[in-house]
């Protein structure tokens, strides 16, 4: 499942590196949990709860229904 992860980040990466920041792929869990690290832009900006909730979770989870959530490490 991890690669089938990597694949979706690698797919939404793109629109935050327009906004000079990244994703990057930690770990998935077992129970379908996966951790990323947010950065450059992201890693302090106000809004990267809401980025990593709706933009890169729903994303992931709509191309692999098996993942319960996406958190932040």
């Amino acid at each position: 499942m991890r690669d089938k992860v990597q694949a979706a980040i690698d797919k939404i990466r793109p629109a935050l590196q327009k906004d000079g920041g990244d994703v990057i792929l930690v770990d998935v869990t077992a129970d379908g949990v996966v951790m990323v690290q947010l950065t450059g832009a992201c890693k302090g900006c106000p809004m990267s709860q809401m980025t990593l909730k709706e933009g890169i979770e729903k994303f992931v989870k709509s191309e692999i229904p098996e993942v319960v959530s996406v958190e932040s490490v």
